[in-house]
Order: structure tokens, then sequence, then C-alpha cells
């Protein structure tokens, strides 16, 4: 999946994109209204995030135009202006989501998910799903309690998460088997202010470790880490 991503603040724009790419999306960044019409009307994308204070031309005015030329590109808007009366001109302008900053990733990648088709991850298989589950060999992620069912020999063990944990969990149940560099993690589950220095991943591994049992996550020296399949 092809997503435009119109942001004219490179720390933001950044963030967005790497975020993307970790999920398995392929995104594009602009950072004018001028070029995000044009991009938005190609007809080359599946989804377009859109910064309401662009230069050249707002994001109001790039939604308002593609609706008047007949796209029909879901539109996220992503923006600083929070009052009621911003979100319902967006909403009636012809946006299909309205999202205010600041922002956790997770909130925008669920809304995109609403939006749109779901897409694989460099082509590694997603973990089996149901309703409220990702099930990855003998681990379970419950996604409505965030907790995590461990299968034993004596029957299965629940584990509970804190809400880091949790994000960093589900980043690898989206991707079991797949290495995940530090900084898809950092970027995914810390936000646009992480420190790329910061050894807070290793950690939290650690946490999961403890939690999901010492073999759970393997280290991929040099590269990463990646949730092991049993």
């Amino acid at each position: 999946m092809r997503i435009l991503v119109a942001e004219d603040e490179p720390r933001i724009s950044r963030f967005v994109s790497r975020g993307l790419k970790a999920s398995g999306y392929t995104p594009t960044v602009v950072d004018d209204g001028i070029t995000a019409l044009d991009y938005a009307s190609s007809g080359e994308f599946d989804l377009l995030v859109l910064d309401v204070g662009l230069p050249r031309m707002d994001g109001f005015a790039v939604l308002r135009t593609l609706r008047e030329l007949g796209s029909t590109i879901p539109v996220i808007i992503v923006t600083a202006r929070d009052s009621v009366e911003d979100t319902v001109h967006g909403l009636e302008g012809g946006a299909d989501d309205y999202l205010s900053k600041p922002f956790r990733f997770e909130e925008l990648l669920a809304r995109i998910r609403l939006r749109a088709r779901p897409a694989g991850a460099n082509g590694a298989a997603p973990a089996e799903s149901s309703s409220d589950a990702l099930v990855a060999g003998d681990l379970s992620l419950d996604v409505r309690t965030r907790t995590v069912a461990v299968a034993t020999d004596g029957g299965t063990r629940q584990v509970e998460l804190s809400a880091r944990e949790y994000s960093m969990a589900l980043m690898f149940f989206e991707h079991p088997g797949q290495v995940l560099s530090r900084e898809q993690l950092l970027s995914r589950v810390w936000g646009y202010d992480y420190d790329g220095a910061s050894n807070v991943v290793d950690v939290y591994v650690g946490y999961l470790r403890r939690k999901l049992g010492a073999e759970s996550i393997a280290t991929v020296r040099g590269s990463g880490y990646r949730l092991v399949v049993r």
C-alpha cells in the first residue's frame, strides 16, 4: 500500500515515515500543499495523511480541491488545530478522519487500518489473527485486554503488559519471525521524540523476555530482534 504523507515539519514527517515503513507500508513524503494535491490526484496512492498547516496551499484547500476533482482517496487530517470548528470543517470538507497533534503512532496506524487494506511487511507472513488476538506459535496477544497467553506444559499462563510493553509486543506480533531494528522499534513505540542513542529498546526487550520466556525474543547481532515462533 502506498501512503502519501503531506507534512512540512521534518521531525514529524520522519517519525511517520519510519513508522509506516516498519509497519509494511510504502510512504512518500511531500512538504507543501501544491505538491500534495498533485501527487494525491495522480491515482498512484491509496491513502493521504494530510497536515492542515502546509505552505503554498493549506490542507483544507487541498482536501476541498481533491473532492471537487472527484478524487475518492481516503484522507486522514493530522493537525495541531484541535478546535471543534476545525474538526467539523475537516470532516464536512471530505476528510475520512481527523487526528490532533501530538499523537502516538499507534493511534495513527489504527486509523489508517480502518481506512485502508491491510498490508504485509516486506513479504513476512503475518501472525494468525482472530477478532481479538494475534497468535504466533505458542504465544497469543489479546489486543482487547493487552495480555499475552503463554502456552506451558501445564496449560496456559496469562501475562499482563504495561502500555509500553504492549506497544512493543504488538510490533513483534505483527511481524513474527522478522528482524526488527532498534530504530524501527524506537520510532514505532516511542514516537518522534525518541533518542536514537538510547538503550531503552534493550531494556524493554528484557522486560518482555522475563514475562514471555527467555527464548521468546532472539537477538540478531548487529541487526535487532525478532519474535521466535515456536
